[in-house]
């Protein structure tokens, strides 16, 4: 039988490596909050840090910059859809999972309540951030990450090798791509197009087999 000492010797890597989520998100989270609110040029490390809770000291620890910071955040949602989907009954169909994994993090519950006018300043926001040149590499590279992370979700769910087998590769990147472009969809619509409808629409179209209209 393993000892006390052993069990939590076991246990401390998984809670070290929550921990260390926590810190990450929480800081690009507060990147994001920030550029949002007052502009990419008016926001500093030292600000995102105090934001956050922690020293710049930790802020460099986790990120390079604001860009990294900011990247960093769809990542971690990517994660957390992953987690969700892994979560879902077994007897759901993929895509109906999928759909609710991804409205679970891009649609929380209770955004719709938002008061408009403020709905309106954070998608401006939102906007002019995504238009900053030094994000361009940065969410390059965690789209590739995010898709790593829900690939092998999929693998997991359908039992198939996310490594050798395509499908699972396939299903990611067409999830990443479909929110990706209702994401842009909605933010830059003439009138407001809620995100949960677009995404609703879009998973429905990929579920179908995207029948020629």
């Amino acid at each position: 039988m393993a000892s006390a000492d052993e069990d939590r010797a076991t246990e401390q890597p998984g809670l070290r490596e929550r921990k260390k989520r926590q810190t990450r998100a929480a800081l690009s989270q507060a990147a994001i909050r920030l550029c949002v609110l007052r502009g990419w040029a008016d926001v500093t490390i030292e600000q995102i840090a105090a934001e956050a809770g922690v020293s710049v000291r930790t802020f460099r620890n986790y990120f390079t910059g604001k860009a990294e910071a900011i990247a960093a955040g769809h990542v971690e949602r990517m994660l957390r859809v992953a987690d969700e989907l892994l979560a879902r009954p077994a007897g759901e169909p993929l895509w109906d999972s999928l759909l609710h994994a991804v409205l679970g993090q891009f649609v929380p519950a209770g955004a719709a309540a938002a008061p408009a006018p403020h709905h309106d300043r954070w998608r401006e926001g939102v906007r002019l951030m995504l238009t900053e040149p030094a994000l361009a590499g940065e969410i390059v590279k965690a789209n590739a990450a995010a898709q790593q992370a829900l690939a092998g979700a999929v693998a997991r769910r359908t039992g198939t090798d996310a490594e050798h087998d395509l499908y699972p590769k396939l299903v990611a990147a067409a999830v990443a791509a479909g929110t990706a472009v209702a994401v842009e969809h909605s933010l830059r619509a003439e009138e407001t197009a809620p995100l949960g409808a677009v995404l609703a629409q879009v998973f429905a179209q990929l579920s179908a087999g995207l029948p020629v209209p």
